[in-house]
């Protein structure tokens, strides 16, 4: 954090100096080339009117040359038509043929004003003009330094870096403090952390003192929050597991000992009613293991190859359900009724699916009353299918309703203990309906009975 805070405040401002003083010798440049530029071709329309190219000897002329070029620091040369060089300030090439891009684009009347950043000089080329035409007749070619400009590039440069070295202190020890003001809010949530973590902390952690700790804090708390709520739902799912299977075994054991103890004059029909209460139980205890053991299939995450999903009519999967279930339906003398709205095509695991259908409508029948109907009301659209499972039961009382779909979870535990249920159908079947990417709800009036819906895509989405 505080490198980062560091490097922020640092580096704009090694970025910023080196644009500002790339601007400025730019920009000075540019003024230097105007003003020279004016100068020279002031002195071009002297030496056009005192004819200096046909006579170099005016001290008039000459003066302001000289004067030009000690001015800028530079050197004067003046080429006529035939490129030779008629004065030099420097007074080393004059007499000399000078054949140089500039002062032949010059000539074709491409005035030049170059300037080499790695020599630092500037370059300059005017026409002269003879009085009255337009015909070049020499170039005079100037070359002035760049020094003085460099000079004072290097001056603000000095003092940049002077402004960033404080700024770099400045920005250092803030950073420093800054850090430290903006760690330590997180510190105290990994301090809370821990002693949540080791068991002597408090089961929330707050701390407000910027936006983002107390975000922080708040979904650390939440996460607490869930963490007991599964842990807790973990004690009492484990609780009612052992209560569940160890009542079977004990109705057993008792019916056992009861037979023992009557030694060997045990009437027959004692024992066979003694017989036949203890295969209940067995029964009883093989059915708490087998939606167990689904369970705990279905809670390691099935995945979309272990699905045998196929194409199903729902209407006629629903009838092939009520089918199976119609001796037990006829037994406790309730109806079972099919309604089909439109009909519908899903893809399903028909195994699963079944299974998850059965466990409504035979809880329908189980905790309905004589004369009573279930019925299965079947709909759709081009995306969702939509099935009702209704009864005319006993129905369910609404403190109840948010909790029917835990496992091991009954609303009248006598009634349901007679009845023979394991307290795992709604589990399993709210399992069965997440699997196929559908949701699965509950209304009911206690009293009058319950309608559960179910909704599923008719494609299934892996």
């Amino acid at each position: 954090m505080f490198l980062i805070i560091c490097l922020v405040g640092i580096l704009p401002s090694i970025i910023l100096r080196h644009a500002f003083l790339k601007n400025y010798e730019s920009r000075a440049v540019a003024v230097r080339i105007f003003d020279v530029q004016s100068q020279c071709q002031i002195i071009a329309n002297h030496l056009s009117t005192y004819q200096y190219l046909d006579d170099p000897d005016s001290d008039v002329v000459n003066a302001e040359l000289e004067q030009l070029s000690n001015l800028y620091d530079g050197r004067v040369i003046v080429v006529n038509s035939d490129l030779k060089i008629i004065k030099d300030t420097y007074s080393i090439s004059q007499g000399k043929t000078m054949i140089s891009e500039e002062v032949i684009r010059c000539f074709r009347k491409e005035t030049t004003a170059n300037y080499d950043d790695v020599n630092h000089f500037i370059e300059i080329t005017t026409p002269i003009y003879p009085p009255g035409t337009e015909d070049i007749q020499g170039v005079m070619l100037t070359s002035i330094s760049a020094n003085p400009i460099m000079d004072t590039r290097e001056s603000l440069g000095n003092r940049a870096l002077l402004i960033i070295a404080i700024t770099t202190i400045l920005i250092v020890i803030m950073a420093y403090f800054g850090s430290l003001l903006i760690v330590r809010p997180f510190r105290k949530v990994v301090r809370e952390m821990d002693d949540i973590k080791e068991g002597f902390g408090k089961d929330s952690i707050d701390v407000p003192d910027f936006i983002e700790t107390e975000a922080l804090s708040l979904s650390v708390t939440q996460m607490i929050s869930r963490m007991e709520a599964v842990d807790a739902s973990r004690q009492e799912f484990v609780a009612n597991v052992s209560h569940e299977l160890k009542t079977p075994i004990t109705s057993i054991k008792v019916l056992a000992d009861s037979l023992v103890s009557q030694g060997d004059d045990v009437p027959a029909e004692l024992y066979r009613e003694f017989m036949e209460d203890i295969v209940q139980e067995i029964d009883r205890e093989t059915g708490i293991i087998n939606d167990l053991l689904t369970l705990v299939k279905m809670d390691q995450g099935e995945k979309a190859e272990e699905l045998q999903v196929q194409q199903v009519d729902i209407g006629d999967f629903i009838e092939k359900i009520m089918e199976r279930l119609t001796p037990i339906a006829q037994k406790a003398q309730v109806e079972l009724v099919l309604e089909i709205i439109r009909p519908v095509t899903v893809e399903v695991d028909e195994t699963k699916f079944s299974l998850a259908m059965t466990n409504l409508i035979e809880n329908g029948i189980k905790y309905n009353h004589e004369g009573g109907w279930v019925k299965a009301k079947i709909d759709g659209d081009y995306q969702f299918c939509t099935i009702e499972i209704s009864d005319t039961g006993m129905g369910i009382p609404e403190e109840s309703l948010p909790h029917i779909f835990e496992r091991f979870y009954r609303v009248d535990k006598s009634h349901s203990r007679e009845i023979g249920g394991t307290g795992l159908g709604l589990a399993i079947t709210r399992s069965v309906v997440l699997m196929h990417r559908g949701a699965i709800k509950a209304d009911s009036v206690e009293g009058e009975g319950t309608t559960f819906t179910v909704k599923i895509p008719r494609t299934y989405l892996a």
